[in-house]
């Protein structure tokens, strides 16, 4: 329950630091990252600390060495998680969490079997995950997108002018088309002689 309240604590809260004027953090899906890393950084230290012994006794038994795996998983997470705070390898980073996320669900499932709060319990464990998946594939599917897309409101600011190819097609540059003419044009009226 724990990464849950994390993730929608620290998220809530980049969102109203960015409302209240933090430039960097006015976009939803960098504060989801933020919400994320704090997250995987608080799951990631209960694979040293704290739950490891839980989190190797969640390992099925079919699969071998569960204390290299739990610290295997732990490092990963870490990695990830400082990896979604920067914006290059933010995708990557949602991308390996969402698969490792898929792939340590039948550990979950093994966790749930037995006496366990019912927190712990299928249904509660299940949703948890899927709210945590919905949000890395959020930062994968939509990181980076919002400052290419077009904005909903056209700006009134004029269009900043690619100085480099104007001077190049200024010159007549054949990679960039010919030079403008800058003859005058005369009226339809007065156009030739009579």
């Amino acid at each position: 329950m724990e990464p849950l309240v994390t993730l929608v604590a620290v998220t809530g809260l980049l969102l109203l630091v960015g409302a209240l004027g933090a430039i960097r953090l006015r976009r939803p899906t960098t504060a989801l990252r933020g919400g994320l890393a704090a997250m995987f950084t608080l799951t990631a230290g209960a694979h040293f600390v704290g739950m490891r012994d839980e989190l190797v006794a969640m390992v099925p038994p079919a699969l071998p060495a569960p204390g290299l795996l739990v610290t295997l998983t732990g490092i990963a997470e870490f990695t990830c998680a400082l990896g979604l705070l920067w914006s290059r390898t933010a995708r990557l980073s949602a991308g390996a969490l969402s698969a490792m996320l898929l792939l340590m669900f039948p550990a979950n499932v093994y966790a749930a079997t037995g006496d366990v709060p019912w927190y712990d319990e299928l249904g509660p464990r299940t949703a948890m995950q899927t709210v945590f998946l919905a949000a890395t594939i959020t930062v994968l599917a939509r990181h980076g997108r919002a400052a290419t897309e077009t904005p909903a409101v056209p700006s009134l600011s004029p269009r900043p002018r690619d100085h480099h190819r104007a001077e190049a097609e200024d010159r007549g540059d054949p990679q960039h088309g010919p030079a403008p003419d800058h003859t005058p044009r005369t009226s339809s009226s007065s156009a030739g002689p009579s």
